[in-house]
């Protein structure tokens, strides 16, 4: 009888993912195990301190940035500050919307929140940047966002603006910090400030390994905002963090980053973005499976994107088979222990992919920070070669970051 429920059991949850694939089953909230709740037990995110920041709020007209992760404890930021009668009149929303229901890249317009009516400034539509009339009679600035830990976020784009608005309009930001999933290795080309966009502004490597606190001390320090205005800021610290303290999101920090295991390839698999290969945008599994059509043959996993409503109305090879790898079960520490992204797959999906002259997009060498991974790849460059010539940059790189931690 054991035996019957255990392969019932397998049968059911093959139908299940199976179902997920199709876009059938709504996207789902990233959840703790009780291992890394254990661990998690002593740490606490910085707005989860409210006693630390709640008193300084007080009487001030107050600006939030915020997210769908924004949260103390399960409750969202403004509803908890406004619970607090902490006087929120003003939000600011990065990419994805303040209520997180916009696709990656899609263009959000200002609106008024309909749970609390606050008005909503999209900081992801006609501006990236608060305007002087924006911060006109706010006294402080709160920055609650969810890094991911990798250059290409761009919320670190979002840090950047609100900082330098902030210094210009001489209005203090409070950061309540948040530990960083990917902050325990540091790797990756250091950008050159030649290929700076929107994801990748400044020369760090594409795992940083900082909180955004960190970073937002960083920006300051080494003169990072126009004109090398500095901005006041005041931070409130992750309770018993380290860079290597295990965090696992209570909530995915973009529709699209719905897992943790999403969470923790986001910085390997990211790259693929620049290329002709889907990252699984279309499922209800993006960031954890590579693939694309013209690998049909090659691999035997395969997957069919699909328009989903508030996750990617358009992905990659919408409705056609994607042949490639599946990473779902793929075990993460690798990362830490290697102290490495994988780069292994990208040279592996180029030298099977069968149009090789296709196979790069020019957005490649912005995600990558350089134009020179491209064309070790495309040379042939052996992987650890690559790496090599990584290591100078790493090198003065760790270094600088050293002036800027918090955190052991």
């Amino acid at each position: 009888m054991r035996a019957y429920f255990y392969t019932l059991s397998r049968f059911l949850a093959a139908i299940l993912v199976v179902i997920c694939l199709q876009g059938l089953v709504p996207p789902f909230p990233l959840i703790h195990s009780e291992n890394s709740l254990e661990k998690q037990t002593m740490m606490r995110p910085g707005a989860d301190d409210t006693e630390q920041y709640v008193p300084y709020l007080k009487g001030k007209r107050i600006a939030v940035v915020a997210s769908p992760a924004s949260l103390v404890g399960k409750t969202p930021l403004v509803d908890s500050l406004r619970s607090l009668n902490i006087n929120v009149v003003k939000i600011f929303g990065s990419e994805h919307g303040f209520r997180g229901n916009a696709s990656n890249g899609a263009k959000v317009e200002d609106e008024i929140d309909s749970k609390t009516g606050i008005p909503i400034i999209s900081l992801y539509g006609k501006k990236i940047k608060p305007t002087k009339e924006d911060l006109e009679g706010i006294d402080l600035v709160t920055y609650d966002i969810q890094d991911g830990g990798a250059r290409f976020f761009t919320k670190l784009r979002t840090l950047h603006e609100v900082m330098e608005a902030c210094a210009e309009s001489n209005v203090e930001l409070l950061i309540l910090d948040r530990p960083n999933p990917n902050a325990s290795y540091i790797d990756g080309p250091i950008l050159e400030m030649e290929h700076k966009s929107a994801v990748g502004m400044f020369p760090i490597p594409i795992t940083h390994g900082m909180t955004l606190a960190e970073m937002a001390q960083m920006i300051n320090g080494e003169g990072w905002l126009a004109n090398k205005v500095q901005c006041k800021l005041k931070i409130i610290k992750n309770t018993s963090y380290t860079h290597t303290t295990p965090y696992t999101l209570p909530v995915g920090p973009t529709p699209n980053l719905n897992t943790q295991q999403a969470v923790m390839l986001y910085p390997s698999l990211c790259l693929f973005e620049g290329t002709v290969i889907s990252q699984g945008r279309g499922t209800r599994f993006p960031f954890t499976m590579i693939g694309a059509p013209s690998l049909k043959g090659k691999y035997d996993f395969s997957f069919t994107p699909v328009s989903i409503p508030g996750m990617s109305e358009d992905p990659p090879h919408k409705d056609k088979p994607c042949f490639g790898l599946d990473f779902r079960t793929f075990d993460t520490g690798t990362f830490a222990k290697s102290g490495q992204i994988n780069i292994a797959w990208l040279i592996q999906l180029y030298a099977d992919y069968p149009q090789k002259e296709e196979f790069f997009k020019p957005f490649f060498d912005r995600l990558a920070g350089t134009r020179k991974l491209r064309e070790q790849i495309v040379a042939g460059v052996p992987e650890a070669d690559i790496r090599k010539s990584w290591e100078p940059g790493l090198a003065a790189y760790k270094q600088m970051r050293k002036k800027y931690l918090i955190y052991p």
